[in-house]
């Protein structure tokens, strides 16, 4: 039984440039502002951009205070007074999964794979994100970076997964946005599709996987 694990942001979320641009709507921090403050707080630790979240190392709430103080640091005159210590609550707003790579995941499951999402992800934004998504009772599976102690691309994230669908590797998939999580996933075994849009995406898992996996209609979304 193959098993095909999605990405959750960029994949089943709205692109990650949207997400930091909507920010900017909520908060009038740009992404360019945001982007430095998190690498900020990153370059303390000695970890990549997200890692101080997404590895569990430092709370949401702590995040955000030192993103502050960073943006403070630099310019005593920012407005910070729209951004929420409550991050992931507000960067989630208003925003709906992927629902044709929703549906895509409810067809496999359909049809006989295992599915999961492995995500790179915050224990904080945990209600949110799932909430959103709302595939809880349909995947087999939920990898998430922030639970394992092991984030994409680091090969012990693909690892854990494979073990978790009692699979050899070269039956897993993953569908991921960043090329650096494909060749990751590739180093470890596994087979991938870069997530560009959902079209592309989607033709490109049929012929990994030698059938139709979603009604044609979803080619011209």
């Amino acid at each position: 039984m193959t098993a095909v694990f999605l990405d959750f942001g960029g994949v089943l979320s709205p692109p990650i440039e949207e997400l930091f641009e909507d920010y900017e709507r909520k908060t009038g921090i740009a992404p360019l502002e945001l982007k430095w403050a998190m690498q900020q707080v990153a370059d303390d630790l000695g970890v990549p951009m997200l890692a101080p979240v997404e590895l569990a190392m430092i709370t949401e709430a702590e995040w955000v205070d030192r993103m502050h103080a960073a943006l403070l640091a630099r310019d005593p005159s920012i407005d910070l007074s729209r951004s929420e210590s409550a991050f992931g609550r507000q960067w989630f707003a208003g925003h709906r999964v992927n629902s044709h790579m929703s549906q895509l995941v409810s067809d496999l499951k359909a049809r006989g794979y295992q599915v999961g999402i492995l995500t790179n992800n915050v224990v904080e934004w945990e209600p949110y994100w799932r909430a959103m998504v709302g595939l809880d009772d349909v995947v087999d599976h939920i990898v998430d970076s922030c639970r394992v102690g092991a984030r994409k691309p680091d090969p012990r994230i693909f690892e854990l997964a494979r073990q978790m669908t009692g699979l050899p590797s070269h039956e897993c998939y993953l569908v991921d946005d960043l090329a650096e999580n494909c060749a990751a996933a590739v180093a470890a075994g596994w087979q991938t599709v870069r997530f560009v849009d959902t079209a592309q995406a989607v033709t490109e898992l049929e012929e990994l996987l030698g059938r139709i996996v979603v009604a044609p209609t979803i080619r011209g979304a």
